[in-house]
């Protein structure tokens, strides 16, 4: 009698970060990596993060300092986004070669660099996943780049994240209960849905005793974490320090790209974005195993829906020419 045998995982490779693949320890084996990068791997696959000094020039630094100032002083919240459109030295921390190369690494796909925000003071950002604004099919294929413009301390805002929580599962409004759809704007998303979900993530890491990690950081360093990872801002014990950082998130190419906080799936409501790579200033097509996705706006896929009554009447009026072809 034939025993049926399980695929071997030596061709199998999932349609997923191998970072975050159940074959990853066999997949490390034959990576042949540098000792550093096989560390840099593993703590990233194991802890969902990595810090490291992505050997940005101080001169760059400092001249995105320079020219965000008089942005910093025209804004309210102090979030200054896709400033690499007109502030060169920020679109150069984006595509800083080191960066790159760590994140091809990690992903084995190329990265694409879509979005930028700069800060002149600490968030204070409740804990939340970056999963929910920023996701892709396949899954997973997304990650962030927090570099520090100034010398991080436990009083001017620092980092927090929790080790390992990547690996949980990616919960979706609809796991809590929330339809995403029925927030009319995004503004309503955030004031009204968003507050519930970051309700739900506090409840849950008390429920799974995660232990949080703060990180001090020297100007120049930075940290690289996955979509998944649970993060946020601790607060600001000196009142009026700065904490000038820069974040840029990526995407990975041949993915579709969506915000699941304004998606509804089940209700054929997939909100895609349209993003830009920053490293070619070209426009990034969504893309599903191997077929590109024919829609060039940002938002839902456009669709005709053809009311019940005219499909009624039109099939009152094609019945007889269906007789006469014999159907």
């Amino acid at each position: 009698m034939a025993v049926a045998t399980s695929q071997s995982t030596e061709n199998y490779s999932m349609n997923l970060p191998w970072t975050e693949s159940p074959f990853f320890r066999s997949e490390l084996k034959k990576a042949n990596l540098s000792p550093e990068m096989e560390r840099i791997v593993t703590q990233y696959a194991e802890g969902g993060f990595v810090v490291f000094d992505p050997d940005i020039d101080e001169s760059i630094l400092n001249t995105a300092l320079e020219k965000l100032e008089p942005k910093h002083l025209a804004v309210k919240d102090d979030r200054i986004q896709d400033a690499w459109r007109d502030v060169d030295a920020v679109r150069q921390i984006a595509i800083a070669p080191k960066v790159l190369d760590v994140l091809r690494t990690l992903y084995r796909r190329e990265p694409i660099p879509f979005q930028t925000l700069n800060f002149k003071l600490g968030t204070q950002q409740r804990t939340h996943s970056d999963s929910m604004h920023f996701h892709s099919i396949p899954q997973r294929f997304m990650c962030g780049v927090w570099v520090a413009l100034e010398d991080v301390r436990d009083d001017n805002g620092p980092l927090h994240y929790y080790p390992g929580s990547h690996k949980l599962p990616f919960y979706d409004l609809s796991d809590i209960g929330i339809r995403a759809t029925s927030a009319k704007s995004l503004d309503e998303a955030y004031g009204k849905t968003y507050p519930k979900y970051a309700d739900f993530l506090s409840d849950m890491i008390e429920a799974q005793d995660l232990k949080k990690a703060v990180l001090n950081m020297k100007k120049g360093h930075a940290i690289i974490w996955a979509a998944n990872l649970l993060h946020g801002g601790e607060k600001i014990l000196t009142p009026g320090s700065t904490r000038y950082s820069q974040v840029t998130h990526y995407f990975f190419q041949d993915c579709v790209y969506y915000t699941p906080l304004q998606s509804d799936m089940p209700l054929d409501k997939l909100y895609l974005r349209q993003i830009t790579n920053i490293i070619t200033g070209e426009k990034v097509a969504n893309k599903y195993i191997d077929e590109y996705i024919k829609q060039d706006n940002e938002g839902y896929a456009m669709r005709i829906t053809i009311p019940t009554a005219v499909r009624r009447i039109g099939g009152l009026i094609l019945k007889p020419f269906r007789k006469l072809l014999g159907r």
